[in-house]
């Protein structure tokens, strides 16, 4: 098995690392199997345990398993990753993937909705999902009941991605058995988590930020308030791609999340010429992401901090989430020598990560979840 790939899947099954502090890792040591070597240090350094780190074996069973389905990674930085997905600060290092891989350099749009949608909602999605893909556009949802079900029957024929929140080998709901593996044999199955993973509610999120990050433009045809819908549609806003819902009846709650969207600034759309018309500004989509972190040049690496500028840092942490630009304002170090110590503090299992580049001291020293 490739050694690299292997170091890659032993860094990123490692507790406690997860996306950024992988690309961290990696950006700053070169190389996944270089990151490997240096975690003891950095996690000593940081004053806790060292993470127990993932073990060859274990990472290439996972990798066999990988191979027997049928499927393969995608590395980000490397081959047929996709660009728009790689944007995000949290975008998986690693995506296993099953079907037709050209599908990732056409341009693509995702489409999300209420998994109890209702019968003209999901004919609305199936027809505009057909549509979307005779003129070209692959369509990405969620293999989910209702609107993500509708819209990959709808797109089939033409091409349609499916992310799941599980493992490559696991089938939820149990329904849409059939449809995963019809969308693995003609279109494409991609997953984050390793095989033999059951999708737990933590999950889905994760599998919404990337269907979001895969495409330009998201839509949602029907979804209640505090949907995983609007998880997505916000994860999307804040991407900075394009938010389209369709409009429903104010007296159908499964209308109130599209009819909040419209009303916050989304795009009303009622047919495939006003999706494609609300992408033009960001065609040209979805591409390989051949040169990003993995390939650019390594930064200088900056001053090796001292005890009384780590404890600095520290100091200035607290069970608050605080925006990292603002702890390297407050401490005056570099923002490189900042980064390194919250790097050390994370593997150390004290430092907690949260969305828009926020951080917390872990109480307890708790090992955190970062995402």
């Amino acid at each position: 098995m490739p050694p690299d790939l292997v170091a890659r899947v032993r860094l990123l099954r490692t507790p406690s690392i997860g996306p950024i502090t992988y690309r961290q890792l990696v950006a700053r040591f070169g190389s996944a199997e270089a990151a490997l070597d240096a975690v003891p240090d950095l996690a000593r350094r940081g004053g806790g345990r060292m993470p127990a780190l993932a073990t060859e074996a274990q990472a290439e069973r996972e990798i066999a398993t990988v191979e027997k389905l049928g499927g393969r990674y995608l590395s980000i930085g490397q081959g047929l990753y996709p660009r728009l997905l790689a944007e995000a600060d949290d975008a998986p290092p690693l995506l296993t993937v099953i079907g037709d891989l050209a599908l990732l350099e056409r341009p693509a749009v995702a489409m999300v909705g209420a998994r109890n949608a209702s019968a003209a909602a999901c004919r609305f999605a199936r027809s505009l999902a057909h549509e979307l893909g005779q003129r070209g556009h692959v369509v990405v949802s969620g293999l989910a009941r209702g609107i993500d079900t509708a819209a990959h029957e709808g797109a089939l024929e033409t091409g349609t991605i499916g992310v799941i929140a599980g493992g490559l080998d696991i089938f939820y709901p149990p329904e849409n058995e059939a449809l995963q593996r019809a969308v693995g044999e003609r279109g494409l199955v991609v997953a984050e988590m390793p095989p033999g993973t059951e999708p737990r509610a933590r999950h889905f999120p994760y599998r919404n930020r990337i269907i979001a990050g895969l495409c330009p433009g998201t839509i949602v045809v029907e979804a209640a308030p505090r949907s995983g819908s609007l998880i997505t549609a916000r994860l999307a806003a804040e991407l900075g791609r394009e938010v389209m819902a369709v409009p429903g009846s104010p007296l159908d709650p499964r209308a109130q999340g599209c009819n909040g969207l419209i009303r916050d600034g989304a795009t009303l759309i009622q047919n495939a010429s006003e999706v494609l018309e609300a992408l033009r500004p960001g065609l040209g989509g979805v591409r390989s992401g051949r040169d990003l972190f993995d390939h650019v040049p390594q930064e200088a690496a900056p001053p090796e901090p001292d005890e009384a500028e780590r404890r600095r840092v520290e100091e200035l942490l607290g069970p608050s989430p605080a925006p990292v630009d603002e702890i390297v304002r407050l401490s005056g170090l570099e923002p490189g020598a900042v980064q390194l110590v919250l790097l050390e503090l994370d593997l150390a299992g004290r430092l907690d990560r949260h969305a828009g580049g926020k951080v917390s001291l872990c109480l307890g020293g708790q090992l955190n979840g970062e995402r």
